[in-house]
């Protein structure tokens, strides 16, 4: 007997909160590295953190995958929000010399 996999009912919930955070993140990000005319040490970061979004949607949508849908999710949105947190750091480290 062949046993089909079971389509999960809530697939979506993780990429589309980390889709909801990130991708205003990259947006900002890419334009502000764009307004340079180079995307500089983090055009990877950016890169990486949209193909992360990207494939957490692309995952088919069973429930064994679930775990990978919520582990790409997580890292695009963690590599959505790293060039943008690295800035924060940099600003509080500088103002307080």
């Amino acid at each position: 007997m062949i046993r089909t996999a079971h389509r999960h009912p809530t697939w979506w919930k993780a990429p589309l909160a980390a889709s909801l955070l990130g991708l205003p993140f990259l947006v900002l990000e890419y334009r502000w590295f764009a307004s340079h005319h180079e995307t500089g040490a983090f055009g990877g970061v950016l890169y990486w953190a949209a193909a992360l979004l990207v494939f957490a949607w692309a995952l088919p949508h069973r429930r064994a995958l679930r775990a990978t849908r919520m582990m790409a999710a997580g890292a695009g949105l963690g590599f959505a929000l790293l060039p943008m947190l690295w800035v924060m750091l940099a600003i509080v480290a500088t103002s307080g010399a």
